[in-house]
């Protein structure tokens, strides 16, 4: 396991808060109050291992094959459904949505390799990510992937923990399939929209791992 880049920052600035918070309980109440000490120790200590979990890349076989759609994240399947697209596309599409929950890899990869056609940052609501308007309403960025003439779209979606997603791709860009495509701190959603003639190998409530599990074939 490593820990991802994004996390760096926030890991140093909470291992200096942790230290100073304990510093100052031990010497002001380790004598007349131990158990108090104590459980400030455990309770912050639990938090910094959360905080360094959030931020974890565990080691993985990642899947890569050219007829698949790899999961773009970890979580659970909320959505499978015919949707009309509402950006970058007109047609009808189906919807495969993924939610995130605190304890997930919050790491996001692309689903397939090919060439970046479009990538949009949206300013948005930060409603729970499981809301049915998040997809359109919440602060999101949207990735379309073209691979031998077919596209496929993927939208990073803040939820209501969710402070700020992290985009590494742009337009003409050519990526491969399960490298990082960016980063969601915190609760959070992904969707993918795909052709209806793609082949969904996922079910709702099916528990996907981001650049392993094969949500669709095309």
């Amino acid at each position: 396991m490593t820990i991802h880049k994004e996390g760096y920052k926030t890991i140093a600035i909470s291992t200096i808060v942790f230290g100073v918070i304990n510093l100052v309980s031990f010497y002001f109440l380790s004598a007349r109050a131990p158990l108090i000490s104590l459980l400030i120790f455990v309770l912050t200590f639990g938090l910094l291992l959360f905080l360094i979990s959030f931020f974890r890349i565990p080691k993985r076989q990642l899947t890569i094959q050219d007829n698949a759609i790899i999961a773009p994240a970890d979580g659970k399947v909320v959505v499978i459904e015919e949707v009309q697209a509402d950006e970058y596309f007109t047609d009808r599409r189906i919807q495969v949505s993924i939610f995130m929950s605190p304890l997930n890899v919050h790491v996001n990869r692309n689903p397939v390799s090919g060439d970046v056609a479009y990538s949009q940052y949206h300013k948005g609501k930060y409603l729970v990510a499981w809301h049915p308007k998040s997809s359109t309403e919440n602060e999101r960025h949207t990735v379309v992937y073209r691979k031998d003439g077919k596209e496929i779209l993927v939208k990073q979606i803040a939820g209501a923990l969710a402070k700020r997603i992290v985009n590494y791709l742009s337009v003409g860009q050519q990526v491969k399939q399960t490298d990082e495509m960016g980063f969601i701190k915190l609760g959070s959603r992904v969707d993918l929209l795909l052709p209806l003639d793609a082949k969904i190998h996922v079910k709702i409530g099916d528990k996907p791992q981001g650049g392993v599990t094969v949500v669709a074939t095309w």
